[in-house]
């Protein structure tokens, strides 16, 4: 056996009531800190800026989907004016984004108070979009310093967002068990996240105030983002970018409906990463499964109902073959056309 393992030096609080360590893991990141949330968050973020006192230099809560150029343009100019030396970001992977564009941008560290289940701020990920092309890279200076997940910040967060959020928390754990240059410690962190969403997951949409299931649920997007920021991703995550930055859709429900689909054209390449994702959702076919689990769940997966039209398949299918990228599969035009075409009606996923 042979392989690398490079793990990521980040912070991590874990448990109930962890935001109230804020201001004292803020020593680990720096001192004069511009809190950002979306718009809808602003009334936590104005929370959370309160218990840091004269560590919170500001506030910017207009962080969107996909990073905007734009937007980075607005926060880096606030941050400059309040001479910040670092972010506090309060959110989901739109706020998250945004912390790590600045950190691209200005070398501002961050710490991070995640509130849903993406799982993108223990990754050196980031991604900015400008004229309706979203473009990622990776770069270790834009992971955040200390992330405190609090898993009573996601009591309130509601069942409908908390599963596209999981869901797209398993999009990631799904492609590390066969990342090419994926490794034994990702494939076990892979499993086991997989194995804590999908048991959470019906839970929570039984019971959003379900503490324990809020918990395991965060766990299992803690071990995903892991495994994304350890290992490359393949095709399911190259579409979905290229669909969210092409028709401006919205991230999680995105990967949700493109899972199953994805799963299913690399299935035949990768038996053993097939093994452990059946182990891990209980057995079968795992797109068919995942496909089951999301539907159960209530999810939308029609792509085209989340804003794809269906005359775009073909621009879409030729801009994820535009640039290569390794995949246990090779990409074709067709193929594409083919995944995307059932996952526009939001139709099972054809498996082996």
């Amino acid at each position: 056996m042979q392989f690398v393992y490079d793990p990521l030096p980040y912070r991590v609080i874990f448990g109930a009531g962890s935001v109230r360590r804020v201001a004292d893991e803020l020593s680990h990141v720096g001192s004069r800190a511009l809190v950002l949330s979306t718009p809808e968050q602003a009334g936590s973020a104005q929370e959370l800026a309160a218990t840091l006192g004269d560590k919170a230099v500001g506030l910017f809560s207009k962080a969107v989907m996909h990073v905007p150029v734009a937007t980075v343009d607005a926060a880096a100019a606030v941050a400059r004016e309040l001479d910040a030396d670092c972010t506090v970001a309060i959110g989901g992977g739109s706020t998250v984004g945004l912390a790590k564009a600045l950190s691209l941008r200005l070398d501002l560290p961050s710490l991070v108070v995640p509130t849903t289940y993406a799982g993108s701020e223990v990754t050196p990920i980031w991604g900015l979009t400008e004229d309706g092309i979203k473009t990622t890279g990776r770069d270790k200076k834009v992971l955040p310093k200390v992330v405190v997940y609090d898993p009573d910040l996601t009591l309130s967060l509601p069942a409908e967002m908390s599963i596209a959020s999981g869901l797209n928390a398993i999009a990631h754990a799904m492609e590390g068990l066969y990342a090419f240059d994926g490794n034994p410690i990702v494939s076990l962190m892979a499993e086991e996240s997989i194995r804590a969403l999908a048991r959470s997951l019906p839970l929570i949409k039984a019971d959003p105030t379900d503490a324990k299931a809020r918990g395991d649920a965060l766990y299992g997007c803690w071990l995903a983002g892991s495994v994304l920021g350890a290992a490359s991703v393949a095709l399911h995550h190259k579409l979905c970018h290229t669909l969210g930055g092409t028709f401006d859709m919205p991230h999680a429900q995105t990967h949700t409906a493109v899972l199953p689909h994805a799963i299913a054209y690399n299935a035949p390449s990768v038996p053993e990463a097939m093994e452990r994702a059946s182990r891990a959702l209980g057995g079968g076919d795992p797109a068919t499964k995942l496909y089951e689990l999301a539907v159960g769940l209530g999810a939308e997966m029609s792509l085209a109902k989340l804003g794809m039209p269906k005359d775009g398949i073909a621009k879409a299918a030729a801009l994820a073959v535009a640039n290569p990228y390794p995949n246990p599969r090779p990409i074709t035009e067709e193929g594409i056309v083919q995944l995307l075409s059932r996952a526009v009606e939001g139709l099972p996923p054809i498996t082996a």
